[in-house]
């Protein structure tokens, strides 16, 4: 898996998912640490949420907590539903993702990598972006 070694709490999660789900998240996994450091968000916290992988900015609280799992069988990044980040995405990006309500994206095969970076990377930048316009 790139990135950094998965915590020991989230490993086990990643190995009970079917191997094109967890292909698809582990993928997702280090695109995120890729933006989070890019963007300079600070260190990721990776943890459990709802039995399932989360990535925070929990030292600076620069960014919204994505979590990653699965609905219907296929892979999923989810968004803490009232920021209104998915709806965001809805509008930039109306047919380039699959989405699942207010909530989460589809990590589809084709599912358009420069589009899902752009959404990433607004979650993990969300409270900084807020309190810059603020």
């Amino acid at each position: 898996m790139k990135g950094p070694s998965v915590s020991a709490a989230v490993a086990p999660v990643f190995a009970a998912y079917p191997d094109d789900v967890r292909a698809s998240l582990e993928e997702v996994r280090a695109l995120i640490f890729e933006l989070a450091e890019e963007a300079g968000v600070g260190p990721l916290t990776e943890t459990l949420k709802w039995g399932e992988p989360a990535y925070l900015t929990e030292t600076t609280k620069a960014g919204s907590t994505i979590r990653l799992g699965s609905k219907d069988g296929r892979a999923a990044a989810f968004f803490i539903c009232h920021t209104g980040l998915v709806d965001g995405f809805r509008a930039d990006f109306p047919e380039a993702l699959s989405y699942i309500g207010n909530r989460g994206i589809r990590l589809e095969r084709g599912t358009d990598r420069e589009a899902l970076a752009l959404c990433l990377r607004r979650a993990l930048t969300y409270h900084q972006e807020k309190r810059r316009r603020a």
